[in-house]
């Protein structure tokens, strides 16, 4: 029995620790990226372009720093300046504030004349922005 739980308990473990990836598709749905849960970045070749890390910083495929999210939403550059941001309701805004876009619920992700440019299954509002608004891969 113990032998039992023991192995249900290995392979719940094993599942928790199989990577997933969330798409980024453009505004003809074609995948031009993928988001693996580790905050890898890769583009539609499947070559890593860069990394999100958990604490918000932003590489590029050489692992070299080039930006960050902070936890409000304020993206800045590799020299700590502030190039964008993205507000709750998902508007995504540059360092002037002007509207340069907004990311919806549903995952559609539009620019400031609110056409559809793409769309991202499953990846956070702020690494689509990144990604979409403010070209740091």
């Amino acid at each position: 029995m113990i032998r039992k739980l023991f192995i249900l308990f290995a392979f719940i473990l094993l599942l928790s620790q199989v990577s997933f990836s969330q798409s980024v598709r453009d505004a003809s749905f074609r995948s031009i990226a993928k988001i693996e849960s580790d905050g890898t970045v890769r583009d539609a070749s499947y070559r890593k372009v860069g990394s999100f890390g958990s604490d918000g910083t932003i590489r590029d495929a050489n692992y070299r720093k080039i930006g960050s999210i902070e936890k409000d939403g304020t993206i800045r550059d590799a020299n700590y300046r502030k190039i964008g941001s993205i507000e709750k309701d998902g508007t995504i805004r540059d360092a002037s504030y002007r509207k340069i876009g907004s990311i919806e619920k549903d995952g559609a992700v539009r620019d400031a004349s609110y056409r559809k440019i793409g769309s991202v299954e499953g990846v956070d509002r702020n690494r689509a922005a990144v990604f979409f608004f403010f070209n740091r891969f």
